[in-house]
């Protein structure tokens, strides 16, 4: 018979929580089990985790095999001072697009204000040279009939 340490899932729907136990590995995943070894909440903030580690301890020493999560929570267990690792959440594909639309918006905009400014300065050169010339027109008109003046 071999022997897994593994999780069982108990609670009610979309509520669930984990018993750690020692069971045969033919059983059923919530089914028989030989001895319940620890408890596992992910509900609660942090999560739960209570773990017989002496009990595990003698089962791993009978060659029972542990499961890649329970193997994860024992580890938790064994050392308090760490913490749970905290699964960050990923957003939709909708969500993402979103985000990528405002930001191709925000780039688009920024794009935009950029040609605009430099459209302005565009402008303002313009008119700087338009006002230039025109100052210099009328100083060469005030000093054509200055120059008149002077002749008589």
């Amino acid at each position: 018979m071999s022997v897994k340490i593994r999780l069982a899932r108990a609670g009610a729907k979309k509520a669930p929580f984990y018993r750690l136990v020692a069971a045969d590995s033919r059983s059923p995943r919530d089914g028989r089990f030989i001895e319940i070894l620890g408890r596992y909440n992910p509900r609660t903030e942090p999560s739960t985790i209570e773990v017989d580690v002496e009990k595990v301890d003698v089962w791993l020493g009978k060659g029972a095999q542990m499961t890649e999560t329970a193997a994860k929570l024992v580890a938790i267990a064994r050392n308090p001072e760490s913490v749970a690792p905290v699964k960050e959440a990923k957003p939709s594909r909708k969500a993402q697009a979103k985000v990528a639309a405002e930001a191709a918006a925000v780039a688009k905009a920024a794009e935009d204000a950029a040609a605009a400014k430099v459209a302005a300065k565009a402008a303002a050169a313009e008119a700087a040279a338009e006002a230039k010339a025109a100052e210099a027109e009328v100083v060469e008109e005030a000093a054509e009939e200055a120059a008149p003046e002077d002749a008589e």
